[in-house]
């Protein structure tokens, strides 16, 4: 970070009247260091003719002077700017920036999670992960179990999380990013409908039978201590991180921190019911921040932002990004490009590129923005009685389906 900070100041003066955009983020530790170290090499190459400036979330009384460019989770609008501005859907700004883009050389996995149900990209996927499962390896050792073990389903899971517990760990499973994995991923793996949908109307639907039996197992498991919920965030990673709980259900770009603190974890599929009927294990649905252009800019700014987003797409500048945050890559060509360098073991590759490579067919998934956020804040209100055992797993998610589906917007994106 001090290079990118001293580079940034030495080349300051060169650029003070060339075409400046700010990014803002709210990046930590590996990742804002290598996105600053990206965008002074982005910056060298123009030489002089404009510069992407990074701006960290600034106090709230700040956020309403809006940046060119933000990395988001556009359900976290408010947080970033104090209101919902518009966006330049990155087709859009490809378009009038002059740089090309085709939607298919982003892996279909990938586009998924961002374009709109035209198949058009609305923002640059950078920051994407998967939902995993972590495991403290050293826990389980000391626990007496075999770290070597892979718990496929759940009730694979249960059993060890009870040999944790009973050899005196406190908190043998928590989980990060409670709706997105224990909802939303838990209903496309079993292949369950999320939406009932008629001639006029649509409904969310998450309250099926593998919902509801998924809920009431977590339920008695944090009443046996096996689970510990920690909120609908991420709240969960750092109690994982600091060996508190030996294992966690959450968001794969979480590797990179636990390498950094030399955790040995293992990091492997999330779990499924193998007695649902037509379950798919591997239909998990990745979420993440993704690079937004907002609307408003000239057009230099335009060129520039459409510049920087090719820029961002080589396959070069993919392989330093993955392998030092472990973010997913976008592209066959980011892949490639990992391989090539041997950053990632080719098992985990490869499995990566089976996942990603495959092409969303009649699909469903939630839509990213504030109708999604909504719903997760509805969720965890929902499931905070059952915790305690004052609620039953079918009234939280029927109470939840029914909040959420009066809120009149359309939470679903249709493929």
């Amino acid at each position: 970070m001090i290079r990118f900070l001293l580079l940034t100041f030495l080349l300051g003066s060169s650029f003070a009247q060339a075409q400046q955009l700010l990014l803002r983020h709210k990046l930590e530790g590996t990742a804002l260091n290598v996105l600053g170290t990206l965008v002074v090499r982005f910056n060298d190459e123009q030489k002089g003719k404009g510069m992407v400036r990074l701006q960290s979330l600034p106090a709230p009384e700040d956020r309403r002077v809006l940046p060119q460019l933000a990395l988001l989770d556009t359900s976290d609008s408010r947080e970033f700017f104090d209101t919902l501005p518009r966006f330049v859907p990155l087709h859009e700004l490809m378009k009038s920036g002059g740089e090309k883009l085709d939607a298919q050389d982003v892996l279909p996995q990938i586009r998924d999670a961002i374009d709109d149900a035209a198949g058009r990209l609305q923002a640059l996927p950078l920051a994407l992960s998967l939902p995993v499962l972590y495991l403290n390896r050293d826990m389980l050792q000391k626990a007496g179990a075999d770290p070597d073990q892979i718990p496929r389903t759940w009730l694979d899971l249960q059993a060890m999380a009870g040999k944790l517990y009973d050899s005196g760990v406190q908190c043998p499973l928590t989980s990060s990013d409670f709706s997105w994995v224990h909802l939303e991923n838990l209903a496309s793996q079993h292949n369950q409908p999320i939406t009932l949908r008629s001639r006029t109307t649509e409904k969310l639907l998450v309250n099926s039978m593998v919902n509801i039996k998924h809920l009431a197992l977590l339920a008695s498991w944090q009443k046996s201590h096996y689970f510990h919920y920690s909120g609908g965030g991420r709240e969960g990673d750092a109690r994982f991180l600091s060996g508190e709980c030996a294992m966690l259900t959450g968001d794969s770009s979480l590797y990179a921190e636990a390498l950094e603190r030399r955790l040995d974890v293992a990091i492997l599929a999330l779990p499924y019911y193998d007695d649902v009927y037509g379950a798919k294990p591997s239909e998990i649905l990745p979420d993440g921040a993704s690079l937004w252009a907002l609307a408003g800019m000239k057009k230099d700014e335009l060129r520039l932002a459409a510049k920087f987003m090719r820029f961002l797409l080589q396959p070069s500048v993919q392989r330093e990004w993955v392998r030092s945050t472990t973010y997913l890559p976008m592209s066959a060509g980011a892949i490639i490009a990992l391989r090539e360098a041997q950053a990632f073991p080719a098992e985990l590759l490869d499995a990566a590129q089976r996942r990603l490579a495959i092409p969303s067919k009649n699909s469903a998934r939630p839509r990213s923005g504030a109708a999604r956020e909504k719903l997760r804040a509805i969720l965890g209100e929902e499931v905070q009685p059952m915790w305690t055992g004052d609620r039953p797993a079918k009234e939280a998610l029927d109470r939840t389906v029914q909040r959420a589906n009066a809120l009149g917007a359309p939470l679903i994106k249709p493929r």
